[in-house]
């Protein structure tokens, strides 16, 4: 009977949120109402969660921090976004939710980057965009959560140009990290460039692309050496790589992706208008530099290593960084492949990154007593 009541009141209930809907189209009607729902439907309820959206004062700037969990006695996971400058705070509301409950998950917009930009005086911190520096901060910011949150170690997520800055982590300060896990790892970029460059060329020539094949082929010789691409040509190389799936597997570049970030609840209009501004500030005082980096000489880490690899990442090459894992030597390693997946795994593969992060990471700070009871 209760059964046939219940059935009855919702047939009620549809009834009059038909009415209701005819008189008035449904919603959401804007970019404020939808960002509204998305916030409401994430929010942290749990009795011993944290949920913090502020800035930190680190390196003598104001920087931003997303802070989640459903319980702040989880270990924390602080992820480093790539880019430089494509900031991963705005598109975590989709793939992080999961990660909160297992996790304290810090989302930072580094230096010249996304609402930190827009919090300084880019001229004046124009200077400051060098890689030592952003190293540092990276230092600061840990030492912060350690300290805000009582922990001995945290864990790093280094995405892309992040995975520069989380291997550094993982190098200098081992004592801090439960472990380092790289998503799209930088092994040596000169090299991933020209594989890069020779998988887009292929598929442009069995795609009978002529305008693909005359442009790639009139950046040839690409990447020769160990000098920065010249960013106009990295540019070119890219538009027919991310065409190809080389980003994001079986779609034509990162559009879904860039579009999910006017749906964050932590970005005002603002912060959203300047998102883009932001990237190509960041990318001119230090993708060239990135460009050269060759990662291949670190053979030794004294913190645990995992590595989630896209499958089909061409953007950051993970056949070369599957090739350098096998010369690391570390207290425990694991190499995790993403079928499914190119360079935006936790976008691609959402389900099976938290998976692995539960069953993998986690265990870590399960045996050294840094998880919720």
């Amino acid at each position: 009977m209760k059964m046939l009541i219940f059935g009855f009141l919702s047939v009620v209930i549809a009834g009059a949120s038909t009415t209701m809907q005819a008189a008035e189209p449904p919603g959401p009607h804007d970019r404020a109402e939808a960002t509204h729902i998305i916030a409401e439907l994430r929010r942290v309820v749990a009795d011993n969660g944290v949920e913090r959206l502020e800035k930190v004062r680190i390196g003598g700037i104001d920087q931003w921090v997303s802070i989640r969990g459903s319980d702040r006695r989880n270990p924390i996971l602080l992820m480093l976004h790539g880019g430089p400058g494509w900031v991963s705070m705005p598109t975590s509301w989709y793939f992080q939710r999961g990660w909160e409950e297992y996790f304290t998950v810090v989302q930072w917009d580094q230096r010249g980057a996304g609402k930190t930009y827009l919090a300084n005086d880019p001229a004046t911190v124009a200077p400051t965009m060098t890689r030592e520096r952003m190293i540092a901060d990276a230092e600061e910011m840990v030492a912060w959560l350690r300290t805000t949150f009582g922990k001995k170690k945290v864990y790093v997520l280094g995405h892309s140009w992040g995975s520069y800055l989380g291997l550094e982590l993982a190098r200098r300060r081992p004592e801090w990290l439960h472990a380092y896990i790289g998503i799209g790892q930088i092994s040596n970029a000169p090299e991933s460039e020209r594989r890069g460059w020779a998988w887009t060329l292929k598929q442009a020539q069995q795609d009978g692309n002529a305008q693909a094949v005359a442009e790639l082929e009139a950046l040839a010789p690409y990447a020769q050496g160990d000098e920065a691409v010249a960013l106009d040509s990295l540019f070119q190389q890219r538009k027919w790589l991310n065409h190809y799936g080389g980003m994001v597997h079986n779609r034509q570049g990162g559009d879904a992706e860039a579009a999910a970030m006017a749906l964050s609840p932590e970005y005002s209009d603002h912060d959203v208008a300047g998102i883009w501004k932001a990237n190509e500030f960041s990318m001119e005082h230090l993708l060239a530099g990135v460009l050269t980096l060759d990662m291949t000489s670190v053979r030794r880490l004294k913190t645990p290593l995992f590595l989630f690899l896209g499958r089909h990442d061409h953007n950051v090459s993970a056949e070369l960084a599957a090739e350098w894992f096998k010369t690391v030597k570390a207290p425990k390693k694991k190499l995790v492949w993403f079928e499914q997946s190119a360079h935006e795994v936790m976008i691609e593969e959402p389900g099976k990154t938290l998976i692995t992060l539960v069953q993998d990471v986690r265990p870590i700070a399960e045996r050294a007593g840094d998880v919720a009871p």
